[in-house]
């Protein structure tokens, strides 16, 4: 990994080249994809994928919404959390295989969780009070939990 600036390259989970940075949207102004790293009653808001694990809510931004607008839509409905305070923390680019994908990395504080009739994808709010040390090695978490952007986004917002 090698830190150029406010920029850092590394690979992820599946080998593909991530390029992640703290400025102000470096990538793309439009990004397609969101990930939101949650508190609730200081614990961390997570949601569990119904077929890759753990992971932080997120994923993509529809028509006619902002990136913005589509984390706090992802995290109601992955989770049922109602944000009360949403920023914008950082942005990566990942080189796979089909193409390149852009996500904003955003945190959230959550001011209360409802219960939904339906999760989506996910199996709805799991609450903890510290991540694992060995997140990238345990075999619970998602993919999109064991790159190098969560440990690099934890030590941005302060909480890691």
């Amino acid at each position: 990994m090698k830190a150029v600036e406010n920029m850092y390259r590394f690979t992820d989970f599946y080998h593909n080249e991530v390029t992640l940075s703290f400025d102000d949207h470096p990538f793309s102004r439009d990004p397609k994809h969101v990930w939101v790293i949650c508190r609730y009653q200081n614990k961390w808001l997570l949601t569990k994928h119904k077929e890759r694990g753990l992971e932080f809510p997120g994923g993509k931004v529809e028509r006619n919404e902002t990136a913005k607008e589509a984390g706090v839509r992802e995290v109601m409905e992955e989770t049922g959390g109602t944000v009360e305070s949403i920023r914008y923390v950082a942005q990566y680019s990942v080189a796979g295989k089909g193409g390149t994908i852009i996500k904003n990395v955003y945190f959230a504080e959550i001011d209360k969780l409802t219960a939904q009739e339906t999760y989506y994808e996910t199996e709805g709010p799991i609450q903890l009070a510290r991540l694992p040390v060995n997140v990238k090695r345990n075999m619970k978490y998602s993919f999109i939990m064991k790159d190098d952007v969560l440990e690099h986004c934890m030590k941005f917002i302060g909480k890691e």
